[in-house]
């Protein structure tokens, strides 16, 4: 694909979507979908063997799954600063430049995973507390969070290697470091978990310590691919962070924003009780699930948005941002149709018999917002691609405002209260996936691609 940026730029051959649109986005995104569904897949073979130990552990999942999530995803910035850098440069054929800026990422990636490590260590029991997790379920949660922290600086770096990669338009390298990654998991769980034979049965210690040691495998893998596709990788070097991390304030202000709302609706499931958290966690894994397939759309926008961008070539870019629409809509309704039918042997393979009358009432606005989930993450992989930060800062800013207030004016104590915990999350769907459509159709404010 690195040689395809440079002859697309001389003139001398176009970019493949430049003939084959659909096939191209298509060809791009399956990897991608299969990569991304690969990580959540994680979490539901986890909550699937450790809804076996019964409420409590399950909802102590739901809460470490949802703190390492948000704080994960705060640094999410450095693969998509990565992702869309590398891709501009590829569009206007500067290969150095690709490596450096890679290089640069690696290396804020390891200190800035390694930092949060160690800072949030002394936190455990707060946050734990904060979540609303008392007596056993709370034990749990800390026992859980003080393992999946070692695994925090692979995290990080996979984020920024696997930037690089998709930056290239090389989608199929994350998605092998994904499956290496989830079938070490899937054997580790049963024997870590339950312990057979002379494997000691760590309960839901046993999932964390399956996770923790699966990622530091995928940082390995993704390693390798990266210096592989660059042609070798410089020592590490900071030169020029400043410009990542200034470009990371948006995107660190939105994923605060949203992974804000994401832990407070846990937070409120959790404090309507331990079944109810545990339902919410089995329709949350699901969720996050969808959540990941949709957004491979986002990713290969973003790739070929900014190619196009990087080449001088605006209106390619917005024929990318037209097809990634339609197929993410198109694939957020087979979504909702497929998951409305499923629903009690969802319920049966990720909740325990005492939640699922709870996870039943909550199902039905869940799935409808599948389709306005997709138009949301179609329209920030556009945006990413533009690097239009400062607008899905204040999209994402403005949407979750209107979200918590909903959270917070609930009454946690209603039988009703996770159906309208998922209702909430719905409208919050809603406003944000029509304010990034509008970013481009019309063009709202001064939209890069208007």
């Amino acid at each position: 694909m690195a040689s395809e940026a440079r002859e697309t730029v001389d003139g001398a051959a176009p970019h493949p979507f430049l003939v084959r649109p659909h096939r191209t986005l298509v060809g791009l995104t399956l990897p991608v979908l299969l990569s991304l569904v690969a990580e959540p897949l994680t979490g539901v073979v986890d909550t699937a063997f450790v809804a076996r130990l019964g409420a409590a552990p399950a909802a102590a999942l739901g809460v470490g799954v949802s703190v390492l999530s948000g704080v994960f995803w705060v640094f999410n910035f450095i693969g998509i600063g990565t992702q869309t850098e590398v891709a501009r440069l590829a569009g206007a054929g500067r290969p150095e430049e690709q490596r450096e800026a890679t290089v640069r990422a690696l290396t804020l990636a390891a200190l800035l995973g390694t930092a949060m490590a160690v800072c949030a260590w002394p936190l455990l029991d707060g946050v734990a507390r904060f979540m609303g997790a008392r007596a056993d379920v709370h034990d749990d949660a800390v026992a859980y969070l003080a393992i999946r922290l070692l695994g925090a600086p692979a995290v990080v770096i996979a984020m920024a290697g696997a930037g690089a990669l998709r930056g290239l338009q090389d989608m199929r390298s994350p998605l092998v470091v994904a499956l290496a990654m989830n079938a070490l998991n899937v054997v580790l769980d049963p024997l870590l978990i339950f312990g057979p034979g002379p494997f000691p049965a760590l309960g839901l210690a046993g999932a964390a310590w399956a996770t923790t040691v699966s990622q530091w495998l995928g940082v390995a893998l993704t390693l390798g691919f990266v210096e592989q596709r660059m042609g070798g990788l410089a020592r590490p070097s900071l030169r020029g962070a400043t410009r990542l991390l200034v470009t990371g304030r948006d995107i660190v202000l939105r994923t605060a924003a949203l992974l804000t709302f994401i832990v407070l609706a846990t937070r409120a499931a959790t404090l309507a009780g331990a079944e109810a958290g545990a339902a919410h966690q089995g329709i949350r894994q699901v969720w996050l699930l969808t959540a990941f397939l949709l957004d491979s759309w986002a990713f290969s926008a973003q790739s070929l948005v900014g190619f196009f961008r990087g080449a001088g070539r605006v209106a390619d870019a917005r024929r990318v941002a037209l097809l990634a629409c339609g197929w993410g809509l198109a694939t957020g309704v087979v979504l909702m149709l497929v998951l409305l039918a499923t629903r009690e042997g969802i319920g049966f393979l990720l909740v325990p018999v005492e939640a699922r009358e709870l996870f039943r009432s909550a199902w039905l606005a869940a799935t409808l917002a599948l389709p306005l989930s997709a138009l949301a993450f179609a329209t920030d992989g556009i945006h990413f691609g533009t690097e239009d930060y400062a607008y899905l800062r204040n999209v994402m800013l403005l949407s979750t405002g209107i979200g918590v207030a909903g959270l917070l004016a609930l009454d946690t104590a209603s039988p009703a209260a996770l159906a309208w915990i998922w209702g909430v999350t719905l409208g919050w769907n809603a406003l944000r996936g029509g304010l990034g459509a509008a970013r481009v159709w019309p063009g709202v404010g001064r939209a890069p691609l208007g």
